[in-house]
């Protein structure tokens, strides 16, 4: 594994290219000492570079640059090859949670009455169960443009309806003739969702 890493980081070596154009590891580290931490989180301490690559070959690990800006850099020791393969893991998954992030948008008026307002926060609650966010808009036209305080009142109120399910990650905020508050989904909002049906199934 050493010297410096995996096989496959060897022959990179060997090739002259860098492995990676921010991270240094083993004899790249081209400073008199470091700031050792070992493979568990402890802390070594100061070192010199010859001494902390020796460890790390007994270990059979790597001495990965840390914190280069540091005086001296932070280096710690672990198996390069793995903390790279769960770094791509953790990206990866990461750019899929964006992915699946969808913000859908609901829109009512100030005025609304309570029947409309109960289908569009049976709208709202669907859509924070599926894990999507969610744009609530309220509309004035005329005269409700002198009354802002109706939209922030039913706005808290929609906030509160589905408290359960969501939170509120934009405060209400006005934009032109509209005032718009953002939604967002607990991270167990699906779970939560999906233990209720299961619920209601068996009661009935």
């Amino acid at each position: 594994m050493w010297a410096p890493g995996s096989r496959r980081e060897q022959r990179h070596l060997d090739q002259g290219g860098p492995i990676s154009s921010e991270t240094r590891i083993n004899e790249r580290i081209r400073v008199p000492e470091v700031r050792l931490v070992g493979p568990n989180g402890e802390q070594v301490g100061i070192v010199r570079i010859e001494d902390a690559l020796r460890l790390a070959q007994e270990a059979d690990l790597d001495l990965v640059e840390v914190a280069p800006q540091a005086r001296p850099p932070v280096a710690k020791l672990m198996d390069f090859g793995k903390f790279k393969y769960e770094s791509a893991q953790k990206a990866r998954e990461s750019r899929r949670n964006q992915q699946l992030t969808v913000i859908k948008e609901q829109k009512l008026r100030p005025k609304i009455d309570q029947h409309d307002y109960e289908t569009k926060k049976g709208h709202v609650s669907r859509f924070l169960a599926a894990g999507n966010k969610v744009k609530v808009t309220i509309m004035f036209r005329g005269r409700e443009q002198s009354r802002p305080e109706l939209g922030f009142r039913l706005l808290q109120k929609l906030a509160d309806d589905v408290a359960e399910l969501g939170f509120v990650e934009s405060s209400p905020k006005q934009d032109g003739r509209n005032m718009i508050m953002v939604l967002a989904p607990h991270k167990n909002a699906k779970a939560k969702s999906k233990a209720a049906k299961e619920t209601e199934s068996a009661e009935s």
